[in-house]
C-alpha cells in the first residue's frame, strides 16, 4: 500500500509540473531530486573508499543547473571546473592512493546524476515537448511496473543474475510491451484530443506511429539498461537499496535509475532530428 500510494503522489506532482508549472519550477524540482540522488551516490562512492564530500556534491549540483539553466552552452566548462576542483581537494586531503578514485566518482556523478536529469527541463523546452516528456516518463514508468509485476509472478529465466538476480526474460519483455502499449496509447489521445479541440495541441504529434513506436522500444530498452547499471552500482557497494527515503519504493535513485539513461537517449534523438532537419517528434 505504501508503495502505491507514494507512486501516486510523485505521478501527480510530475503531471501536475508538467501542464501547470513554469519552466524554472521543473528545473527547480529536477536539481532538487538530483541533490537527494546525489547524496545516495555518495553512500557507493564511500563503499568503494573514496567518499565524495557532501558540500561539492550539493554545490556540484547546484552549479550544473544553474548553468544549464542561465548559460547552456558552458556546461562543459563547469563539469570541467567542478571535476578539477575535487580533484585539488582530494589531493590535499584524502589518502594519496585515493585521490583518482574520489575525483573520477565525482565526476560520475555530475554524469550520470545531473546531466540526465538536467535535461528534463531542456525536453519540455522543445517543440512538443510535453507530448514528448509525458512519453519519456510513460514508457519508463509502466516499462518498471510491468516488469516487476510480470517477473514476480511469472518469471523464470534470468536476464543480468551477476547484475540484478531478480531481473528475468518475462519481466523486460512485459517491459517493453507495456512500453509500447502505454506509449502509443499517449500519441493515440493527443491526436483524439486535438481532433475534438483544436486549440488543445500540447500532446498532439506529429510525426508518424511507428516512429513513436520505434522510440518507445529504444526508450525502453535504455530504461532497462539504467535499472541494471544502478544494480551494478548497489551491488558492488554491498547495499540492497540506495536509501529509504520513498516508503515502498527504496531511496531516490532506484526510482530514477531508469530516467538516468533513457532521458539521455531521448535527447540524442531530439539533436540528431535537429542536425539532420529530420523534422519534429
Amino acid at each position: 500500500m505504501k508503495r502505491i500510494l507514494t507512486a501516486v503522489v510523485l505521478i501527480a506532482c510530475v503531471l501536475a509540473l508538467i501542464f501547470f508549472g513554469k519552466l524554472w519550477m521543473v528545473t527547480l524540482l529536477a536539481a532538487i531530486v538530483a541533490g537527494l540522488a546525489a547524496s545516495e551516490f555518495r553512500t557507493f562512492a564511500a563503499a568503494g573508499g573514496c567518499p565524495i564530500p557532501l558540500w561539492w556534491s550539493l554545490c556540484a549540483v547546484a552549479c550544473y543547473f544553474l548553468c544549464v539553466f542561465f548559460h547552456p552552452s558552458d556546461r562543459l566548462t563547469v563539469v570541467a571546473f567542478l571535476t578539477l576542483v575535487l580533484f585539488a581537494v582530494a589531493a590535499f586531503r584524502t589518502r594519496l592512493e585515493h585521490v583518482l578514485w574520489q575525483t573520477s566518482a565525482g565526476l560520475l556523478l555530475v554524469i550520470y546524476i545531473a546531466y540526465p536529469l538536467a535535461l528534463l527541463p531542456e525536453i519540455l523546452n522543445q517543440e512538443n515537448g510535453t507530448a514528448l516528456l509525458l512519453f519519456l516518463f510513460l514508457c519508463v514508468w509502466s516499462g518498471d511496473v510491468a516488469a516487476l509485476y510480470v517477473g514476480r509472478r511469472f518469471g523464470s529465466h534470468k536476464f543480468a543474475p551477476r547484475l540484478s538476480p531478480n531481473k528475468t526474460w518475462e519481466g523486460a519483455i512485459a517491459s517493453l510491451v507495456a512500453s509500447c502499449i502505454f506509449g502509443m496509447g499517449l500519441v493515440l489521445l493527443g491526436d483524439w484530443f486535438t481532433q475534438q479541440n483544436s486549440s488543445f495541441t500540447r500532446l498532439h504529434t506529429t510525426e508518424r506511429w511507428w516512429i513513436f513506436l520505434l522510440l518507445a522500444v529504444l526508450l525502453n530498452a535504455a530504461a532497462q539498461f539504467g535499472d541494471l547499471l544502478e544494480s551494478a552500482l548497489k551491488r558492488g557497494a554491498g547495499v540492497k537499496d540506495s536509501g529509504s527515503m520513498l516508503p515502498g519504493h527504496g531511496g531516490v535513485l532506484d526510482r530514477i535509475d531508469a530516467l538516468l539513461v533513457a532521458a539521455p537517449v531521448l535527447w540524442f534523438i531530439i539533436a540528431l532530428r535537429d542536425y539532420f532537419s529530420l523534422g519534429s517528434l
